[in-house]
């Protein structure tokens, strides 16, 4: 059986920039692409970057909207984290630890493309966190848990 696979539509100003930044930075393949879209493969996912002529401008902070992938391991998220480094892509939120010494401890960065799409990319030290442990009641940047994270220089197993 096929897997499912999300589709995610966004806007873009320029599609030569998109393709440079998804497919050489990211390393998406590039699919199928007109002089007004350009669909990206994103880890077995489906981008389609659609060409805007309105303002794209930048929201404050990462919420409320922002996209990006889970990783299966610690491994392949250091991966991504190192390969957005070597290719000097703009992170917005440097790789760092959430909610440390919990079961929602999960690596996290977030990198900005050229159009102020914010992508976040994570790794759960516990599946069940994805979409479990609901009793802890935590989603996202949390206030109160700020001081339990760690950026990867200080965070051990990276």
């Amino acid at each position: 059986m096929e897997p499912i696979r999300f589709h995610l539509a966004f806007p873009v100003a320029d599609i030569a920039l998109a393709k440079a930044y998804y497919g050489d930075g990211l390393g998406c393949e590039i699919g199928r692409e007109t002089s007004a879209a350009v669909i990206f493969n994103l880890y077995g996912h489906q981008l389609v970057a659609h060409l805007t002529h309105e303002e794209l401008t930048p929201q404050r902070g990462i919420y409320p909207r922002h996209f990006g992938l889970i990783f299966p391991t610690q491994g392949d998220w250091q991966a991504l984290a190192d390969r957005a480094l070597a290719r000097a892509l703009p992170f917005y939120q440097e790789p760092r630890w959430r909610f440390v010494g919990t079961p929602l401890e999960h690596g996290t960065f977030f990198l900005q493309d050229p159009f102020h799409n914010p992508l976040e990319f994570k790794y759960y030290r516990n599946a069940s966190a994805i979409f479990g442990e609901r009793e802890l009641a935590l989603v996202g940047d949390s206030a109160s848990h700020r001081s339990r994270e760690r950026s990867p220089a200080r965070s051990s197993g990276m």
